[in-house]
């Protein structure tokens, strides 16, 4: 039976490399539809978790996995030759950046190495993590075809970039719009079958190169923007002029703006990460991408920004940063996330430790910050309680997660630094705040 045909009988066997915050929803997705979907991750935590029906993502309930998994729709293993007997393998890895900021495909390239000795003709490969346009067919594919099958001829290749938002409640796996490209007119037509049976729009482009081109421009677009807000927040300081303020007038115009906010820094995996993938490819082409680079230079600095404002307002009330207890409240990437991935709040914490401060923090979703790559900060969360808060000089607040109590932060914390507008409900002891 032909490819297509298994997809439009939902009789096809998917399998979904890397079970993180894109691999597993995604996965669900897949197994809903009706598909047997089978996950593969080289980390066996995760296995066990979901072969225990339990969920290691905040945001995705245990009872979500249950379901698929006690249907037997979904299953997950460590062991790679399980991609010989499936029909379509979608690839979702990270693509971290290196010391030096430039691409990290050794996920992609190990991914690549560990599926091509299984490979089968008439396969559907799709790659999602995102990446700089060419990595499809000039990295992916070259690795694949290691297995003496050429894609476009014996095995479908294509790139469907991710567009997952953790937490966001208004969208999901399904809702969300899928572009894709494929190697050829049959490698695409394959592809969208696939996304199509599962999510409820696919948006097809015309290659590979501009399917990961679009989920560049994605992101680029809100660094920049964002960028543009943070500068003219640290202007807004010096003026005298409440930013947030000029904001939401702003946006009080129905047409040509958009509202962003600034904050103390970008966070997660796409956004402080993907802009540096097209400037990087971008000196391929001896072409400087410096609007770009300008706006990762600015959002990069936003917490030496916080920092220097913290000191600035320890100075008002006499008390100097060396010796000060810090309380860092919320260090998640965003909002309602136990995600950490390129959290601001990390570089932060160690420009206050840097300055002498005695730092601590305060996370209901992080209760511990796990291992990074680039950093070694080794705390644990401690308690929201009024005897701790008190405990501490000035707390600044980085994650706004809505769970906290503002006010009561306020009541018992002598100075707080808001990058945030958290606070701006606050109604007690509105002279112990600072926006930064």
């Amino acid at each position: 039976m032909q490819l297509l045909e298994r997809i439009q009988k939902r009789e096809a066997k998917i399998g979904v490399v890397g079970l993180g915050y894109v691999g597993l929803p995604l996965s669900l997705a897949f197994a809903r539809s009706g598909y047997s979907v089978v996950g593969l991750d080289v980390d066996a935590r995760k296995i066990e978790k979901i072969a225990a029906g339990e969920s290691y993502i905040r945001h995705i309930p245990a009872s979500a996995i249950r379901a698929e998994t006690e249907a037997g729709r979904f299953s997950a293993t460590t062991d790679f030759a399980a991609a010989k007997a499936l029909d379509c393998l979608v690839i979702c890895v990270p693509t971290p950046l290196t010391a030096a900021r430039e691409p990290d495909l050794s996920y992609i390239v190990g991914t690549g190495e560990s599926l091509w000795p299984h490979l089968k003709a008439g396969q559907l490969v799709v790659l999602e993590s995102t990446t700089y346009p060419g990595t499809t067919d000039e990295c992916l594919r070259p690795i694949l075809e290691k297995s003496g099958l050429k894609a476009g001829a014996d095995f479908h290749l294509a790139f469907s970039p991710e567009r997952e938002d953790p937490g966001n409640p208004n969208f999901h796996t399904q809702k969300i719009p899928k572009v894709v490209g494929g190697t050829t007119p049959a490698c695409l037509e394959a592809a969208m079958a696939l996304y199509g049976s599962a999510i409820e729009r696919v948006v097809p482009v015309s290659s590979t190169r501009a399917a990961e081109l679009t989920k560049l421009l994605e992101n680029i677009y809100r660094s920049v923007n964002i960028a543009l807000v943070n500068e003219l927040k640290m202007l807004c300081h010096r003026m005298g002029i409440d930013v947030f303020e000029v904001i939401d007038a702003a946006a009080t115009k129905p047409f040509g703006f958009q509202a962003f906010y600034p904050g103390p820094g970008l966070g997660g995996h796409c956004i402080p990460i993907d802009p540096f993938y097209l400037t990087w490819k971008a000196r391929e082409y001896e072409f400087s991408t410096r609007f770009i680079e300008l706006a990762g230079e600015v959002n990069t600095g936003m917490p030496l920004y916080v920092v220097q404002r913290t000191m600035d307002a320890l100075n008002e009330q006499g008390k100097a940063m060396k010796g000060s207890k810090i309380l860092v409240m919320g260090i998640a990437y965003k909002r309602d996330v136990d995600d950490m991935r390129e959290s601001p709040a990390i570089r932060v914490i160690e420009l206050l430790e840097e300055k002498g401060a005695e730092v601590s923090y305060h996370d209901p979703y992080v209760p511990q910050v796990p291992p990074m790559r680039a950093h070694k900060v080794e705390l644990a969360s401690v308690p929201f309680t009024p005897e701790e808060l008190r405990r501490h000089d000035a707390a600044v607040i980085v994650t706004d997660h809505s769970s906290l109590d503002y006010q009561a932060l306020v009541d018992n914390v002598p100075l707080v630094v808001d990058t945030r507008r958290a606070t701006q409900k606050v109604t007690r002891h509105r002279e112990r705040i600072r926006v930064a």
